[in-house]
């Protein structure tokens, strides 16, 4: 049985959400790059096909464009599909293993804050809002 139709909407769907939310999808080292590696500042949602992307994670991100202090870019990385996008975004997230899906606060290509799958799994999404709120205060 071939389940790719199946994994493809999954994984589109949860594109579609995030860039309807207002966040850029970077596919590429060199977007990542781009996006992150100067100055300013970035609030990077690491995506997955988990349920806590979706029930959680997801609907975290799309709040945060609405709190009142926001970071310059809101983008995003596609854990298990733009490999090395989110290998380089991870690059930048020092001291953290991979966790996705997750968040990381960067400002001029420094990570402020990461938010890991240990702190969305299992929690509410005004819990994950709450803690982006504090690591975009930082900014």
């Amino acid at each position: 049985m071939d389940f790719s139709f199946y994994v493809n909407d999954v994984v589109g769907t949860a594109r579609q959400e995030m860039e309807e939310a207002g966040y850029t999808s970077l596919t590429t080292p060199e977007e990542v790059e781009e996006a992150l590696g100067g100055e300013g500042s970035t609030l990077v949602m690491i995506n997955s096909v988990c349920g806590c992307a979706g029930g959680i994670a997801r609907p975290a991100a799309a709040y945060m464009r609405n709190y009142e202090k926001k970071p310059d870019r809101f983008v995003t990385v596609f854990a298990g599909q733009d490999k090395e996008a989110t290998e380089k975004a991870r690059s930048y997230f020092t001291g953290y293993p991979p966790s996705s899906p997750s968040f990381a606060v960067i400002k001029d290509g420094e990570l402020v804050r990461m938010v890991e799958r240990h702190e969305i799994e299992g929690h509410e999404p005004i819990e994950v809002v709450q803690q982006l709120e504090k690591a975009v205060d930082q900014l």
